[in-house]
Order: C-alpha cells, then structure tokens, then sequence
C-alpha cells in the first residue's frame, strides 16, 4: 500500500513539475527497491513468530494492514477510532480472548493513552492470567524527527522488533 502511494506522489510530483521528472522517477525507483527490501526483512522476522503466538493485542485496532500484510491476528481494544470508548464488556471480551488463545504479551501505543490497555492488564490479573506488556508501538504516527523511527522504514523496523521480541 504505501508503494501505491508513493508511486501516485510521484506521478503527481512529476505532472505538476515536469522539468525534474527524471529525478522524481529515480527517487521513486530506489524507494520502491527499499520498500521490497523492507518487506522482505519483516516477513523474515515475523516468520521467527510461531503461528500461534502470531497475536498482536493493542489499545485500537491500527495495526489492521500490517496484520494482514504479515499473518498476523490483529485485535484492538476500541477498534479501529480512538475517539469511541471502550466499555467493561470490550474489556471482558478482550481479556477472555487473551486466556483463550494464551497471548503473550499486550502493546502500547505511541498515540494512545495507556488507560485502556491497562484495563485490559488488570481484567487479566483478576482471572489469574499474565501477560507482559511487549512494549510500546509506533500508531498513527512516527517517532521523533531526525531518528530512525522518524521515517517509515525506521518505525516499521522498530515496530516489528519490539512484537517478535515480544511474541518469539
């Protein structure tokens, strides 16, 4: 997806400043060839993951694409806004589901309060069952300028390093 998208930037780059096509071209080549590299790296390390613990658990369902993109089970306590609360019954059906299926570890995000996963922490402790919290994610945004998590590439690797340590 976010080849497509890069692709359409250019295309539209290019059409509104045709005497720099060339480069625009060339630059959208070698990110593409980055993309592919960077997709490969991640379905190389999702594949350490047994199937199984291929859950990832988190405050809203952000992680919907990448789940998808990589075999993973993705489930989010408010769903895919943050603006909608989560009642006591999301919290039952998540912390049901997360003795059913023997999860792990749990993720905070970068962008979203920390209250509902806690919720979730604490509805686990009450049934005997914990779990870790496998770290925090990078949602709806990215890490701070001038650092590695400040770029896609970076936020995606630093994403996926933080669930397979979490979830190996």
């Amino acid at each position: 997806l976010w080849k497509a998208g890069v692709k359409y930037a250019s295309q539209k780059l290019q059409t509104a400043d045709p005497a720099q096509k060339d480069f625009y071209q060339k630059n959208t080549y070698q990110y593409s060839l980055e993309l592919d590299s960077l997709d490969r790296e991640v379905r190389q390390k999702i594949s350490e993951i047994s199937e199984k613990n291929r859950i990832l658990i988190t405050s809203h369902d952000a992680f919907g694409y990448y789940g998808q993109a990589y075999g993973i089970k993705v489930r989010g306590l408010q769903g895919i806004s943050t603006v909608a609360d989560f009642g006591l019954n999301d919290v039952t059906e998540l912390v049901k589901f997360i003795i059913e299926n023997e999860v792990k570890a749990i993720f905070f995000e970068s962008s979203v309060s920390d209250k509902s996963i806690k919720a979730v922490l604490e509805g686990c402790l009450q049934k005997n069952k914990s779990v870790m919290i496998g770290g925090e994610l990078f949602s709806d945004a990215m890490g701070a300028p001038r650092t590695p998590e400040g770029t896609y590439l970076g936020m995606v690797r630093a994403n996926t390093n933080t669930i397979v340590k979490a979830l190996k």
